[in-house]
């Protein structure tokens, strides 16, 4: 019997779960309505009861669930090549409803050298106040994590790519020691998206997203999504979200998100092509130290990069010659390019984290995690490619080891 072709990833986010979504409704509405309430009428008195004990499946209160919301969880999951996922009103909120969920007093956290500014603090406070342990380990190599994990250890997390250095981690090959090992895989998949990495195909157990990036693409909305196996994401939702942060979604920023992902394969493809041609351009500037993009030859995970990844994304970090200052410098000078700690835009971004999305770190910290304060990242957006190289240059030019070039 032959086995029916998935649809492609484009096609998926477009249309997945839309039909059964409309079914019995009869309105025939190509865009899907937003569910604008707070709260669900039952037919019966038992009707209510069922749903609330879950032996029939409805709607009760938009904490829990929603219909518009129900399709974009579903239709992300299936990006993701997940059973289930549930949406958050942040991608903070998807990640500490999702820790809040796996982890309780006495366990204990293993997470990346590299995180996300929030994310790091969460951890370092929000965590440990709380009785939960963390250890960072230097995930690049798989072996370091299989020299660390333990028996209390219950979770495994790390962003690949790292936010701000663009760090990888091999994601089957961590994934298969946290298992052996009974911990579960947490991947924040934010900057990569599930059209250029699906962790869980790879052995990840769950994955999380800042949905304000990427996903929706268009800097308009703040969201969180989170997917992993059936039985977790109820936990999740009904633990993590209902009862502890309270993190939902809002009917209208699901139905936005929703009209992002319809475009995320183009606008992706765009943003990775766009950002092969700057970092190439940068890495040719006397200015320039060094760049830390996965596509670049020279970059030294390249390899894992080219097996893990579909292209190679739009983020890039780079270290100036003269440090901090030129990165001050050369940021002021910028027209275009505009200075913003977000990402994923159609807008390019830049920001230099050690002052802004990673300033929670102390000096020592950054130091120890790879985050020097002369780095610098940016979000490679959707204009004309010239015109950002452009911009660029132009900045670049005007600083002291630039002016060679510009001579």
């Amino acid at each position: 019997m032959t086995v029916p072709r998935l649809p492609g990833f484009a096609t998926r986010a477009i249309h997945a779960g839309h039909d059964a979504h409309d079914r019995g409704r009869g309105t025939g509405a190509l865009v899907p309505p937003v569910y604008m309430t707070s709260t669900f009428v039952f037919d019966s008195a038992e009707q209510g009861a069922a749903m609330f004990t879950g032996e029939i499946p409805g709607h009760v209160y938009s904490r829990i669930s929603n219909p518009t919301l129900d399709l974009l969880e579903r239709r992300f999951a299936g990006l993701e090549g997940a059973e289930a996922a549930v949406a958050f009103a942040s991608g903070m909120g998807a990640i500490t409803s999702v820790l809040w969920t796996l982890l309780k007093a006495g366990d204990e956290l293993i997470v990346d050298k590299t995180l996300y500014g929030c994310t790091f603090a969460f951890m370092r406070t929000g965590l440990t106040k709380f009785g939960v342990s963390r250890r960072h380990v230097d995930m690049r190599d798989a072996e370091n994590l299989a020299g660390a994990i333990g028996p209390r250890t219950r979770v495994v997390y790390f962003e690949t790519p790292a936010n701000p250095n663009m760090r990888l981690v091999d994601i089957q090959a961590v994934s298969a020691i946290a298992r052996a090992h009974g911990a579960t895989t947490v991947v924040d998949n934010t900057y990569a998206t599930p059209y250029l990495t699906r962790p869980i195909e790879v052995g990840a157990d769950i994955v999380v997203h800042s949905a304000t990036k990427y996903l929706g693409g268009h800097g308009d909305l703040i969201a969180g999504l989170a997917a992993g196996r059936a039985e977790t994401m109820h936990a999740v939702r009904v633990e993590g979200l209902k009862d502890m942060t309270g993190a939902v979604m809002a009917p209208l920023t699901a139905y936005q998100v929703m009209r992002g992902m319809k475009t995320l394969e183009l606008r992706m493809d765009r943003h990775c092509a766009s950002a092969m041609t700057v970092a190439r351009a940068l890495a040719a500037h006397p200015a320039v130290a060094e760049v830390h993009y996965p596509g670049l030859e020279s970059f030294p995970q390249h390899a894992l990069a080219r097996r893990q990844m579909r292209q190679f994304g739009g983020m890039i970090a780079f270290e100036l010659k003269g440090g901090m200052a030129a990165g001050v410098a050369m940021m002021n000078a910028l027209k275009l390019v505009r200075r913003a700690v977000s990402l994923g835009d159609c807008d390019t971004l830049i920001q230099h984290p050690a002052s802004m999305t990673h300033s929670v770190y102390t000096a020592a910290e950054r130091a120890a995690h790879g985050i020097s304060d002369g780095l610098v990242r940016l979000s490679v957006g959707l204009e004309t490619v010239d015109d950002i190289l452009d911009d660029l240059i132009r900045a670049l030019d005007r600083l002291p080891a630039g002016r060679r070039r510009a001579a």
